[in-house]
């Protein structure tokens, strides 16, 4: 029974970063349900997933595409207005034959999916890394909210004199007080990404996770890359497709799989932009051939501007990780958080990070 609980969570979880509201109170409903159903049956669970954790039409499609990725690996095949299922292999649906094959029930190939969202991306086998790839492009990266300068009529709130007067001018008597108030915009997120040698193994993942925040939030997120040289990536990441993104900016990028010198380049970035009232996230592994100091140095004006400063270490997934190279060591005491950086789990994580930031 742990085992289905933890697996219904997780694939809740997947749904909630797709933009399905599967909350605590519907996964919980989930739960109760299948303790009345056959969970080795791919056609009960389906369903019953369907009836109880998709809130709108527009989750269904949604909805099929996470059941295809989570218990079956594949993509869901396009469906028709009326949310049919058509999805292949495990999502089986109303006069499909059920699979047949030694080890095809619902419990193992979810297993496989929560495994494989804990494991090292850079221990990954190629299908492996591209299954990774498809879960990070149905991501939906929620984004906190900020106060903003401008106002909206509002039922109460402060009061907004000049509405009120123009009316009572225009009537002869104050007939009715307007009040105001402000509205709320996502806050901006800055996000670096360690191209280098050493961190070679992870860029592409990374910059996965910021095709899908750029494409969540285009006007409130700017993407660089880190090496040897600063170079926005944000306009090349802007394009729908993940794949041609990709492509996109590895012929932006100039210095793939190069050195790291994080400090000048932060240096270069805050000459010419301002991180003020953003959430900063720097992904990197810390190893930096500058000068430790000057790094530490750019960090801490860094993080006087920021929101937030969070650090993403692919390494600090381990339990054994301590921060003993140069630059993390300079950055640490000016970071708010240093989190792992090297799983789809850890990608998820630090998507909610940035929505409740």
């Amino acid at each position: 029974m742990d085992e289905l609980a933890a697996t219904v969570t997780g694939f809740a979880r997947t749904l909630r970063a797709a933009g399905v509201g599967a909350d605590h109170e519907r996964t919980q409903n989930l739960l109760r349900a299948l303790d009345h159903l056959d969970v080795t049956d791919p056609r009960e669970v389906y369903w019953a997933g369907r009836l109880t954790l998709c809130a709108t039409p527009d989750d269904l499609p949604r909805y099929d595409r996470c059941f295809a990725a989570y218990f079956g690996g594949r993509r869901a095949a396009a469906g028709g207005r009326s949310g049919a299922t058509a999805v292949t292999r495990h999502t089986a649906t109303p006069g499909e034959e059920e699979p047949g094959e030694e080890g095809d029930t619902v419990p193992a190939a979810a297993s496989r999916a929560e495994l494989l969202r804990h494991r090292d991306v850079a221990r990954l086998t190629e299908a492996e890394r591209e299954e990774v790839h498809r879960m990070l492009s149905m991501l939906r990266c929620g984004r906190a909210q900020r106060r903003s300068r401008r106002f909206v009529p509002a039922t109460k709130s402060r009061l907004d004199q000049r509405r009120t007067i123009r009316e009572a001018l225009r009537k002869g008597e104050v007939a009715r007080l307007r009040h105001k108030a402000h509205t709320t915009r996502p806050r901006r997120v800055v996000l670096f990404v360690d191209v280098s040698g050493s961190m070679a193994p992870y860029a592409e993942t990374l910059l996965r996770f910021a095709h899908a925040l750029v494409r969540s939030e285009p006007r409130a997120t700017r993407v660089y890359s880190i090496g040897t040289r600063l170079t926005s990536v944000t306009a090349e990441l802007r394009h729908r497709d993940p794949g041609t993104a990709l492509n996109e900016v590895s012929r932006a990028i100039p210095d793939w799989s190069g050195g790291t010198r994080l400090g000048e380049e932060l240096r270069e970035y805050l000459t010419g932009q301002s991180a003020r009232g953003a959430i900063v996230v720097i992904a990197s592994d810390g190893w930096e051939r500058g000068d430790p100091h000057l790094l530490g140095t750019q960090v801490a004006r860094l993080a006087r501007q920021a929101y937030r400063m969070i650090w993403v270490n692919p390494h600090k997934g381990y339990e054994d990780y301590q921060p003993l190279t140069g630059g993390m060591r300079a950055a640490l005491p000016y970071l708010d958080e240093l989190v792992a950086g090297h799983s789809l789990a850890a990608y998820q994580e630090l998507s909610e990070r940035l929505a409740h930031a």
